[in-house]
């Protein structure tokens, strides 16, 4: 974070720090053959991004929180500081850097399968730095959230929280030079199907993949599998959630809903099982809006639906 300000923050619970993007999303009837065209049946703009979506979606749910990111001063980035104000998200220490570009995406979404399609730009403002971070003004703090996207500045921050007695949760979508050095700082993983690929053979039972990532460093693993709802490891005892049938009209952010609906959980105290049934519940309900934050729910709809499929 920046320094501008030595102010304590307090109740605070959750510090998420990672990125924050504008997506504009278009729907279409069928995804088009390369030097091919087609007519997008209509065009979305919301901000979107791993970090700042699983914060949002803790917002929605009642938890505090503040992000942490970099970002310029261009269009993108008044989009996004106006999406983090609208969700009652806090920004006193995002990295605001004028002269830039923010970051942003293209979505292209398939209308009978809600399946999409991401072209995304990380922008041109530098990332956030080591020196950038300092988690002393957050009293109350009791979890970090990482996206693991800026590795050297989560490395920091991770380190930080761990002085300070954090948890720290990681959302890991792609095995990037350094990630292995967080992985030994991080607490709780919840990470792709595609994040292990480089540690075990494609076809590996879901439970190699497991112990190969829990043998990095978290205590707790959960890769998450689209469709096919998640599996965790906790005290050596596999655990699986079937992900909960719904329309889908588009899957964007789903992954970024499930870790914050996750995180949630965490500071209730629950166990890993209750955590991934409320997060699976969470993400289902994401996907009957497009984009990455219309859809996500409040507390008593994902209740609703839990109760429904007891």
């Amino acid at each position: 974070m920046t320094k501008k300000s030595r102010a304590t923050l307090t109740n605070i619970p959750v510090i998420g720090l990672g990125q924050a993007c504008l997506d504009f999303l278009g729907r279409l009837t069928v995804y088009p053959e390369e030097d091919g065209k087609c007519e997008l049946l209509d065009l979305h703009m919301q901000c979107g991004g791993p970090a700042s979506t699983a914060l949002v979606t803790l917002s929605r749910l009642g938890i505090a929180t503040s992000f942490l990111g970099s970002i310029s001063n261009d269009q993108f980035g008044i989009e996004i500081i106006k999406g983090l104000e609208e969700e009652k998200v806090d920004h006193t220490f995002l990295k605001i850097t004028p002269g830039y570009t923010s970051q942003f995406a293209f979505i292209a979404i398939t209308e009978a399968a809600g399946h999409r399609t991401v072209f995304w730009h990380r922008g041109t403002v530098p990332p956030l730095k080591p020196a950038n971070i300092d988690l002393s003004p957050f009293a109350d703090a009791r979890i970090l959230h990482l996206d693991g996207l800026m590795i050297e500045a989560s490395i920091e921050a991770a380190y930080q929280a761990k002085d300070k007695g954090l948890t720290v949760v990681m959302d890991a979508g792609t095995m990037r030079d350094g990630s292995v050095e967080l992985l030994s700082l991080v607490d709780i993983l919840i990470a792709s199907e595609g994040f292990v690929l480089p540690l075990v053979e494609k076809d590996a039972p879901v439970e190699e993949a497991l112990e190969a990532l829990h043998r990095l460093g978290p205590h707790n693993v959960v890769i998450t599998r689209g469709s096919k709802g998640s599996v965790g490891l906790s005290d050596q005892q596999v655990i699986a959630q079937k992900s909960f049938p719904m329309d889908i009209v588009d899957t964007t952010g789903a992954g970024d809903v499930y870790h914050g609906a996750y995180i949630f959980g965490l500071l209730q105290g629950w166990d890993m099982a209750r955590c991934m049934r409320f997060a699976s519940a969470a993400a289902a309900l994401k996907c009957r809006e497009v984009g990455a934050r219309k859809g996500i729910p409040g507390l008593e709809e994902i209740e609703k639906l839990l109760s429904a499929q007891q």
